[in-house]
């Protein structure tokens, strides 16, 4: 029987999508770093992904789509956790610190800090396209948020504000360990100092908001986990 090619193979043309797509991506982050987010065209990033600009489009509307496609690849392919689920038979201390140290060492991340040093210089140019790329980042609900969710839904937590405290705690963490490096060239933090981090802004966050004071205390949260 003769081998049929591969563009006949079923499923072979969904995977040369994504092949082409990851390709983008790919020479877009190459791009990006170079040159910097105004300096890049679509058309360089075609060049060096081998593809059609045409093809560049059909994957992403904009220069700031594509952008955002690549924040959102760093973060859903940082080392994650998957206790960082709400437990609710588990203390929260040492359930909130895994979840803030998957966040810490996504912050940590070399290539995602120097794209976040473009897309900050980008958003100073123009506070709109920074607008833009904010929301189109705010449109996945982040582990964070849905952990501080489903505690609060199961009784846990005690927050009127849910986005509100979530945004406090993110804040509370990115003081240490983004806007320092993003802004100020501070060296990424080590492993001890992200567990430091994680460990008292956890403390600090159910200090506010933990129905129970037993879910609060760090060294009870040490011994349980």
């Amino acid at each position: 029987m003769k081998e049929l090619p591969s563009s006949s193979l079923p499923g072979s043309s969904s995977r040369l999508t994504d092949r082409k797509r990851a390709a983008i991506i790919e020479a877009a982050i190459d791009a990006f770093l170079e040159a910097g987010f105004d300096a890049t065209s679509m058309d360089r990033i075609a060049a060096l992904a081998g593809v059609s600009k045409r093809t560049v489009y059909n994957h992403f509307d904009s220069k700031e789509a594509l952008f955002a496609a690549i924040l959102h690849q760093l973060w859903e392919t940082s080392e994650g956790d998957s206790k960082a689920a709400f437990q609710n038979d588990e203390a929260l201390h040492p359930q909130l610190r895994r979840v803030l140290q998957n966040k810490l060492r996504l912050l940590n991340n070399t290539s995602f800090l120097s794209l976040a040093r473009v897309a900050v210089a980008a958003g100073i140019h123009s506070p709109e396209r920074a607008r833009d790329m904010i929301a189109r980042l705010g449109e996945r609900e982040e582990d964070l948020t849905i952990w501080i969710r489903t505690a609060s839904a199961a009784g846990r937590l005690q927050i009127d504000d849910i986005p509100f405290a979530s945004q406090q705690l993110q804040w509370l963490v990115k003081g240490f360990a983004f806007w320092p490096q993003v802004t100020m060239g501070q060296p990424p933090l080590s492993e001890d100092e992200q567990l430091r981090v994680a460990d008292a802004s956890a403390e600090m966050f159910l200090a506010r908001y933990a129905r129970d004071t037993r879910d609060v205390s760090a060294d009870a949260a040490r011994r349980d986990a």
